[in-house]
């Protein structure tokens, strides 16, 4: 079976064909400045050096319809007719209380989604627009829903409801969802079978650390507690969101500038973050590169993100009543060993020990950071939501 996997934003498309059979993916590959000049499409057959074609893409139809081309191509592709694809997974960020787990995509359920645009304004509409160019593209194959709030969809109420007045949850849906469920629970799992104990038995903190930044608390499978919130602006610093921050501040902010909502939302969340404390960038390692050239405010920087990194972890293990693995992944959790080092130092305490040889060494793959006589077990796990995602279809249509 081959499953392709599509993750659509506002002007882009990133997707992969996954062969089921040897969980294998065939090519991938992301289109770029969809409605814009110049759009980019760049793609990678597993076997072959990757291409970067420039033209005119105008819609998502388009897009996917140049996706398509690109699988068949006689240089580039990987299969010889799209008849063999078998179904098409997509993420879809905003499941709401409604959705709990991935589901069939049907047209009573596209309303459903439709319903949910309010709580996720900046995600879900992109995510629509790709299942309907998939279903012009691609007419009759099934699809799947996959939900980034799925996996957090067990938390207890004392987790998820919000020090509000309790008919705003009830009317407006206004409480802790959590996002990177895909993430979470792939590398939960992968990190389980690393050390070669059963999930049940573990309590574990992973930590997908990216441009986006979220932490959850997964006790013996389950995430009971996760540090994206109502949207993903809550929680951790991140590339350009805020994260954790008294609600009163942005209050005082729109007097003080006499800022719309629009422009509040804006500053929040692409003028804050690393970017907005360091004034250098959003990009983790262009920030630790400035903070080691003596750069003060984005040395402050990196010092807030990994102190709340810190943080979780502390608040996590005590949720939890005790820890077993921390679990690093996304693109700075994978392959920034500064991040990991200053995220563990001094949690010595809790039976943390990190290894800077280990740490300073690993280049890719699942590996152990952590020294031998360490108790808690730090692990670098590669992320990989869109195998979770190809799997969750595989089943959901039940081929």
């Amino acid at each position: 079976m081959k499953i392709l996997v599509l993750n659509c934003g506002s002007s882009s498309v990133k997707y992969q064909l996954i062969d089921m059979d040897k969980e294998l993916a065939l090519a991938k590959g992301k289109v770029d400045r969809i409605g814009m000049s110049a759009s980019v499409l760049t793609h990678k057959p597993f076997d072959r050096p990757e291409t970067m074609i420039s033209g005119e893409i105008l819609d998502h139809i388009q897009a996917i319809d140049f996706v398509i081309s690109m699988l068949l191509s006689a240089n580039h592709g990987v299969i010889k007719d799209k008849s063999e694809i078998n179904a098409v997974g997509h993420r879809v960020v905003h499941g709401g209380e409604r959705f709990t787990e991935s589901i069939l995509i049907t047209q009573e359920l596209m309303g459903e989604i439709r319903n949910l645009i309010a709580l996720a304004p900046l995600h879900n509409p992109h995510n629509i627009r790709g299942i309907n160019a998939a279903t012009q593209s691609l007419e009759g194959l099934p699809q799947v829903a996959v939900f980034d709030t799925a996996f957090h969809h067990k938390m207890p109420p004392y987790a998820y409801i919000y020090g509000i007045p309790y008919q705003l949850y009830k009317k407006y849906g206004i409480r802790r969802y959590g996002f990177h469920g895909p993430s979470h629970y792939f590398v939960s799992q992968q990190a389980a079978k690393t050390v070669g104990r059963p999930i049940e038995d573990l309590k574990i903190i992973t930590c997908h650390l990216g441009n986006g930044a979220s932490m959850a608390a997964v006790d013996g499978g389950v995430s009971i507690d996760t540090s994206m919130g109502f949207t993903p602006l809550e929680g951790l610093l991140m590339g350009t969101r805020s994260g954790d921050c008294d609600p009163a501040i942005i209050l005082h902010i729109m007097g003080r500038e006499e800022l719309s909502l629009h422009e509040a939302n804006t500053l929040l969340n692409k003028h804050s973050g690393l970017y907005g404390i360091s004034g250098i960038s959003s990009d983790v390692r262009e920030v630790l590169e400035a903070a080691e050239n003596g750069r003060s405010r984005a040395k402050l920087a990196i010092d807030i993100f990994t102190y709340r990194i810190k943080k979780y972890i502390g608040s996590y293990t005590a949720a939890m009543g005790g820890i077993d693995l921390i679990v690093f992944t996304g693109g700075v959790g994978e392959n920034s060993a500064e991040v990991r080092r200053l995220s563990c130092s001094g949690m010595e305490f809790c039976g943390i020990k990190i290894d800077q040889g280990k740490n300073q060494a690993h280049e890719g793959g699942i590996g152990m950071v952590s020294t031998d006589d360490s108790k808690v077990g730090i692990v670098v796990v590669p992320t990989n939501e869109e195998l979770v995602i190809a799997r969750e279809t595989e089943r959901i249509i039940g081929v």
